[in-house]
């Protein structure tokens, strides 16, 4: 049995308990910036929209940019609820006028300004909220606590740090690059990082206390109890009992705040202000507004102690774009090495890249989660697939942009150029079979099921081969438009890709 014993946590006289998410938040503040590209140079004045949702999207503005003034300072407690309020009724307003009557059919228009006007307002809320939420420790709180104390005020507490919401800072595009640095020093020092797998848990570990030991009310709160103490010096069990070592306990047969209100008011002549206090005590023993779950009760699946491996990719795509960033932004060399340590620690600690008696299985596989003490569990086709694919371009230099591909391989180590001959197979778009002979220093993949052949060399330059004879030589490692449609849409014009690399480039 664990005999340790829980910490007491004071609880409010709360009236309401329920959980706010940073991570979505985080997200939210990468789409705005997305959002805010896409129309910042839009050549149209207006766009159309349904009345409905016009009605209240400019609600929703005009609060943001009426409580402006609020972001001076820290936001209080009476000013979230005033923010809240008004941000909860244009909602549910809009809610329920679909759900009554459903949308009326007509459009009106809003302009881009008004838009712009929109994406600002809410970004300087969010950006002072983000800020708001860094932790002493260098990381990031994921999920937070939202409790009403009363009708003008609404509170805000932590939970314990989470590795989802260190993969959503990074992802947010808020940090720059010396910051993402410091949350990646902070995220491997703290009780997230896994030594024996050399990866990152969801949730710092911990030791579950018996419910005999966690139904313990503090002797201070029986102290400042009268209800209690009358009730023990009765011997009345209904609400608690005190044991042969003078430890006072909550009757074992209520499951939560409800049952203890139910037999509170069975009780004669109990004021208001007593059942409150009590039904805060039995919240600060139990703490059940925190209550997250298997995370933070099971030891198994992707409970306490365990790796969860498709966020530990999202953390590693995370950490690949943030290192891209430092390169786009001409960050120092020193900068960008320590970046590309941690992302390259991180890729280390992923299955494929384990012996199997480490990994716990064929490395190969995908598998959900990692628990402690065990192998990898529950295989299947998890997400992480998607993550590691997308990694996997991202150090091969494929990119995407206007429609052009381009090679940018920044990333790549040069331990990956094969040190003696082989032969490279591909299926092409016609599902024949083809072999390339490589030779020493050079890298193949496929790409649109087109070999590309990367070859050290002493400058950037790009030779394609079409399935015609005929070869184009580019003195840069841009696509055309004309021949990247052509690749994308695989129609069987290209025969090979061939992109000499200035070894400069190389990591």
């Amino acid at each position: 049995m664990n005999t340790q014993r829980p910490e007491w946590n004071d609880a409010n006289n709360a009236l309401v308990g329920n959980g706010v998410s940073m991570v979505t938040l985080y997200y939210l503040r990468r789409f705005l910036l997305f959002f805010e590209n896409q129309i910042e140079n839009t050549a149209s004045e207006r766009v159309a929209l349904s009345n409905e949702l016009i009605v209240f999207y400019k609600r929703v503005r005009k609060t943001f940019e009426d409580h402006q003034y609020m972001l001076n300072g820290s936001i209080s407690d009476s000013d979230r609820r005033i923010i809240m309020d008004c941000l909860g009724d244009a909602g549910s307003d809009y809610r329920k006028h679909i759900y009554k009557q459903s949308f009326w059919g007509k459009k009106r228009t809003v302009s881009f300004n008004g838009l712009k006007r929109f994406t600002s307002a809410t970004l300087k809320f969010i950006d002072h909220t983000i800020a708001a939420n860094k932790r002493e420790d260098g990381l990031y709180h994921a999920y937070n606590l939202m409790t009403v104390e009363s009708d003008t005020e609404v509170s805000i507490s932590y939970l314990s740090e989470m590795l989802e919401g260190q993969v959503a800072i990074l992802s947010s595009g808020y940090l720059s690059s010396t910051e993402a640095l410091e949350v990646l020093n902070s995220l491997k020092s703290s009780a997230l990082f896994r030594e024996d797998q050399y990866s990152y848990i969801l949730y710092p570990n911990k030791n579950l206390p018996g419910f005999f030991f966690k139904n313990t009310i503090p002797k201070n709160k029986v102290a400042k109890s009268s209800l209690l103490n009358e009730l023990i010096q009765k011997r009345d069990k209904s609400i608690a009992e005190q044991d042969l070592n003078g430890e006072v306990h909550f009757n074992g047969l209520f499951k939560n705040a409800d049952n203890v209100k139910d037999a509170l008011d069975q009780l004669p002549d109990v004021n208001e202000d007593e059942i409150k206090n009590v039904l805060a005590i039995f919240e600060g023993v139990f703490n059940h507004k925190a209550f997250t779950g298997r995370s933070g009760t099971f030891y198994g699946y992707e409970g306490l102690g365990s790796i969860y491996w498709h966020m530990v990719s999202k953390l590693l795509l995370a950490v690949q774009e943030i290192c891209l960033q430092a390169e786009k932004n001409n960050e120092s060399a020193e900068l960008q090495g320590k970046l590309l340590e941690h992302y390259y620690e991180i890729n280390a600690g992923i299955g494929v890249h384990k012996s199997p008696e480490l990994y716990g299985a064929f490395p190969t596989d995908p598998y959900s989660h990692t628990p402690g003490g065990k192998g990898a569990q529950q295989p299947g086709m998890t997400g992480q697939v998607k993550e590691d694919v997308i990694c996997r371009f991202g150090e091969l230099g494929v990119f995407v942009k206007d429609a052009q591909i381009t090679f940018n391989p920044c990333l790549l180590k040069k331990d990956e150029f094969i040190v003696k001959p082989r032969v490279f197979n591909y299926v092409d778009v016609n599902l024949e079979s083809h072999s390339i002979p490589m030779e020493i220093g050079t890298v193949c993949f496929t790409f649109c099921q087109i070999p590309v052949l990367y070859v050290m060399s002493d400058k950037n330059r790009m030779t394609i081969s079409k399935t015609d004879g005929t070869i184009v030589e580019n003195d840069n490692l841009t696509v055309n438009s004309k021949t990247s449609e052509s690749i994308f849409h695989r129609t069987g014009d290209i025969k090979q890709i061939t992109v000499h690399l200035n070894k400069s480039i190389l990591k």
